[in-house]
């Protein structure tokens, strides 16, 4: 676009026309250029503040991990200090139903530790297989109720899939938490099964042989800390939780269902 320099006194201000006729003065440029050059550093102050921030939020982060690291550090050297103090006790006690009760307890409280280093022995995988994993799990938990309830029988049923970790690890702490809740109010077997899900994608199910749950108890409203575990990491994952009470041929049903 042409542009041209119009004649001007020595008193008034340059201006430039422009073929449309508009015109505007070189001072009005130079303001412009001040303002942009402002709005600039605004910009570069403003980038400045964000990156101070985000280097405090990753300095926090990582002291976040090296002192949860420390906290289960510290947890499984305790456990495995309360383990050995049992089996002394074991050892030293005169009385036979002491003694295995001693034992029995040594056992639980190590069994504890292995289900922990489990849960925490998937950091800086990217990817495992669930089926798997949750079969180990379940062993351990079979071993920590065999001194106390040999009847109760834990098994994984199901397809296996290969998930990103930012999914199978909340997916682990899910099923420690159901598997739990059902080993201590429940009966019968423990089932935890594998599956595809045609609307979700995948589904976990933890179910046992009755009771049927108690009426007026509604786990998806419970304030116990296990069930507002559950839930917290079920919305992390972008899943759904399902809950079916049971009757009296089937105890209740946990499904979480993912993609």
């Amino acid at each position: 676009m042409a542009i041209e320099q119009s004649p001007h006194s020595a008193d008034s201000p340059s201006t430039i026309i422009f073929e449309s006729g508009e015109g505007r003065t070189i001072a009005s440029y130079e303001r412009e250029l001040i303002r942009r050059r402002h709005t600039e550093a605004e910009l570069r102050a403003a980038l400045s503040r964000e990156d101070a921030l985000v280097r405090q939020k990753n300095e926090a982060i990582e002291l976040q991990e090296i002192l949860s690291k420390e906290s289960d550090h510290r947890l499984l050297n305790d456990l495995q200090m309360i383990v050995s103090l049992l089996s002394l006790q074991s050892r030293a006690a005169t009385n036979p139903e002491v003694a295995a009760q001693l034992a029995a307890a040594s056992d639980r409280v190590a069994t504890i530790g292995r289900i922990h280093r489990r849960l925490h022995s998937l950091d800086g995988v990217q990817t495992f297989t669930l089926k798997q994993y949750l079969e180990d799990l379940c062993h351990d938990f079979s071993m920590m109720l065999a001194a106390e309830r040999p009847e109760r029988v834990i098994a994984v049923e199901g397809i296996e899939i290969t998930l990103p970790a930012a999914t199978a690890i909340p997916l682990g702490f899910i099923a420690n938490e159901l598997i739990t809740n059902a080993a201590k109010y429940g009966q019968g077997r423990i089932t935890v099964t594998l599956d595809n899900d045609p609307a979700q994608g995948y589904a976990l199910t933890v179910a046992n042989d009755g009771p049927a749950l108690p009426e007026g108890f509604d786990p998806a409203t419970s304030k116990g800390l296990g069930m507002n575990i559950v839930r917290s990491l079920v919305a992390r994952i972008g899943g759904e939780l399902r809950i079916g009470r049971g009757d009296s041929s089937q105890g209740p049903r946990f499904t979480v269902l993912f993609a």
